[in-house]
């Protein structure tokens, strides 16, 4: 999309001149936002379309079967039904498990390893094994509740904590973090005079983004285009255009407005596939959008993890072993295996490190990225573990942080970047007023027991492939073209500041255009890697822009001399193009962006990173448990906008509140059916459950990364949940080592 509107902004910037006020920083309002707030954005199903046409997926029951029989008479002989499409009349596409391998974008895109409606095999609760179209979205929803399916049951493994005797070791992996070894980690804990060995648990959690997952299809001949809100328009496209066994060039995707994702609309799922198949099958548009419970059965979210921690350290609080092994699972026909481990390896100072995970396959639907895939979790697990040791040592939670900040990465000895956990600890203590914390039980406000907590918080930073191109007009707007996705964070604001700052004209005067794949090819939103990424691919392409001004005689001094030297030259634009979707010069292009992003990991540990501080109060009658106050202090690297920054950081401890506090995905055991799959079964914060919450940014760029910038989406989640239990533990007396904390789990602590 483009936007050639100026944006509203803060009264701080519009009333000032651009060379007072510095571009990179500027809390400037998302461009976005009046479109939003009146109802004036489109999202994936809100283009009109002739002829459309609306279906409804069918969902298996039972947990792994073969389907004997499907009976679609019913649904057939309703007035307005198009087709049912079964795995026994589909047209028969290229199986996943055999596209071409390794291809990064099918590994990203495929939510499962199921050729949806080319099997009679029944892998988990929930499977799409048939779509109704019809004439409207009531007709097919209809239609779909019509359709009977005869399952012969077969063997089914569906509980983690039974099934996992069956696990496999997940290799080790050094992005994501995995797994790893150093030292002798078992005996040093087993000769440490202090240590703590503790058992964790997290459930699943879905996702729940504002926007519904759903898209609309349609085919002009042997050319597919696909509305959708995705994360991943690129892999999203290669992986359609293989299993349609089509080009690439063949396949467009339109998604300007992404209603939320988290990781969820990170790959392809049921819907996509289900909605192309039917699409050319009817030979009209079809537009398919899943209902909540549909979400729930046909896209993964965060897997069960059940994790050990145990630390030894010497008298004087110095860490000496460092143990976190995690057993979660996948499913048997795929999903994705967290980084659950990754944070123990960058935290703290050892000699004696290990870190293992495994997996389970099971008959369950298989999980996917959620908001920092992992580290959410496994910063629970090391960092209450932290608290119980500086527990056992008699020393301040902080304090024992601080003494063992490591001078370089702990498990790889590569240098920092830039290392600030400690800075943060010591600023968050002084903001937050950690000295006046009590001995734990001790502090009081009438009925209110109150608790404060603190968690370290950490998250790898990263680059990856941007194309983009930029062209410099007479009048002397930029614009800026290139495939990245805008979820509400504001990414299409924040790159065009990045871009008015390397070129020195006003944001305003920066056009976007994203969102689609008729634009060059842009970074994933995922891994907090998509500002960096652009920045990355902005700075190449904007000296380009002023070695070609120079070559007419002018560099970059202001808008208006730019524009005088490209009208003096006669050219309708100047324009630099980085990287590229097609060509021996994109290839190259595209190997020299990323073997750079490649190498910079290999020398350095770079991560954003930072310090929760958190108060809670307990009801000592009822357990109750209210988060009344908190405090994020965090290093992001360069802040490309102060306002969006903070909102992203707040964003992730919200979520991390629902982590914490409320959020569980609950199924059946017997059958893997999840049995809570909607919002009011399924209980995530509002603005009653939201305390204020203060964010500080150190606003230090990281000198190894594109303007320093760093990644602030996913940092702010991590190490939440250990902060609110941490709280818990210090207003009760009472360890709660196993999320959601819930009333069952705090009573039993209450005086």
């Amino acid at each position: 999309m483009t936007q050639t509107t100026a944006p509203t902004e803060s009264r701080e910037t519009t009333d000032q001149n651009v060379s007072d006020v510095a571009v990179l920083g500027a809390p400037r309002s998302r461009r976005d936002g009046p479109a939003k707030a009146h109802g004036e954005a489109p999202y994936a199903n809100d283009y009109p379309h002739d002829n459309l046409s609306y279906g409804a997926i069918v969902h298996a029951v039972g947990a792994h079967g073969r389907i004997r029989s499907i009976d679609t008479s019913e649904a057939l002989a309703l007035t307005g039904v198009l087709t049912v499409v079964t795995h026994l009349n589909a047209p028969r596409l290229a199986s996943v498990s055999g596209l071409r391998k390794p291809n990064m974008g099918d590994l990203l895109a495929r939510g499962t390893k199921v050729d949806y409606l080319n099997t009679d095999e029944v892998h988990y609760d929930g499977q799409a094994i048939a779509v109704v179209v019809a004439e409207t979205a009531e007709i097919a929803a209809e239609a779909a509740e019509l359709v009977t399916v005869d399952l012969e049951p077969l063997s089914a493994r569906i509980d983690l904590a039974t099934e996992r005797h069956a696990a496999k070791k997940m290799p080790a992996m050094p992005y994501p973090r995995t797994g790893g070894k150093k030292g002798d980690a078992k005996a040093a804990l087993a000769q440490a005079p202090v240590s703590v060995d503790l058992q964790f648990s997290t459930p699943e959690q879905n996702h729940n983004a504002m926007e519904l997952h759903g898209c609309t299809a349609r085919w002009d001949g042997d050319h597919l285009t696909l509305w959708d809100g995705t994360q991943g328009l690129e892999f999203a496209r290669k992986f359609l255009a293989a299993r349609f066994r089509i080009g690439v060039g063949q396949v467009r995707i339109v998604s300007p407005f992404v209603g939320g994702g988290f990781g969820g609309k990170g790959g392809i799922w049921a819907h996509q596939v289900i909605a192309a198949m039917a699409a050319r099958e009817v030979d009209r548009p079809v537009r398919l959008a899943l209902s909540r419970e549909g979400v729930y059965r046909t896209v993964g979210g965060r897997p069960q993890t059940l994790q050990r921690v145990a630390l030894g350290a010497t008298q004087d609080g110095q860490i000496t072993s460092i143990i976190h092994e995690v057993d979660l699972r996948n499913s048997t026909v795929g999903g994705m295996g967290e980084q659950v481990v990754s944070a123990s390896a960058d935290l703290y100072a050892s000699e004696n490190i290990l870190l293992e995970q495994r997996i389970t396959p099971l008959n369950r639907l298989p999980q996917t990225f959620m908001r920092a895939p992992g580290e959410s979790v496994g910063t629970f697990a090391l960092e209450s573990a932290v608290d119980e040791l500086a527990e056992s040592l008699q020393l301040d939670p902080v304090e024992l942080r601080l003494r063992n900040q490591p001078e370089h990465h702990p498990l790889t000895g590569n240098r920092y970047s830039h290392h600030t956990v400690g800075e943060s600890l010591r600023l968050g203590a002084e903001l937050f007023g950690w000295s006046d914390r009590g001995p734990a039980g001790s502090m009081r406000d009438g009925n209110h027991l109150v608790g404060y907590g603190v968690a370290s918080a950490v998250h790898p930073a990263m680059t990856f492939k941007a194309s983009l191109t930029l062209r410099l007009h007479p009048n002397g707007r930029l614009l800026v073209r290139c495939g990245f996705h805008d979820m509400g964070m504001g990414t299409a604001t924040a790159t065009a500041q990045m871009a008015a700052h390397l070129l020195g004209i006003d944001p305003d005067e920066v056009d976007i255009e994203y969102g689609t794949t008729d634009v060059p090819y842009g970074p994933m939103a995922g891994g907090s890697m998509q500002s960096a990424s652009i920045a990355q691919s902005l700075i190449v392409g904007i000296e380009d822009l002023q070695r070609q001004l120079e070559a007419l005689g002018l560099g970059s001094h202001g808008a208006g001399s730019m524009a005088d030297a490209i009208q003096s030259s006669g050219a309708e634009h100047l324009e630099a193009v980085v990287g590229g979707n097609s060509g021996l010069g994109a290839v190259r292009s595209n190997l020299q962006l990323g073997k750079g992003a490649f190498d910079a990991m290999r020398r350095w540990s770079k991560a954003a990173s930072g310090a929760q501080f958190c108060e809670v109060r307990i009801d000592a009658d009822t357990g109750e448990t209210r988060v009344t106050r908190w405090l994020g202090v965090f290093d992001i690297g360069r802040v490309i906008n102060h306002k969006l920054a903070s909102s992203q950081l707040r964003g992730g401890i919200i979520m991390g509140l629902g982590l914490a506090l409320m959020e569980q995905t609950l199924y059946d055991p017997r059958t893997g059916r999840i049995v809570n799959p909607s919002l009011t079964e399924y209980h995530i914060p509002v603005h009653a459950d939201v305390p204020a919450i203060d964010i500080h940014m150190h606003d230090d760029p990281d000198p190894t990364m594109p303007l320093g910038v760093v990644g602030a989406g996913e940092v702010g989640i991590t190490g939440v949940g250990a902060a609110v239990a941490n709280a818990v533990y210090h207003a009760t007396g009472q360890r709660v080592r196993d999320l959601p904390i819930t009333l069952d789990r705090v009573l039993p602590g209450l005086p």
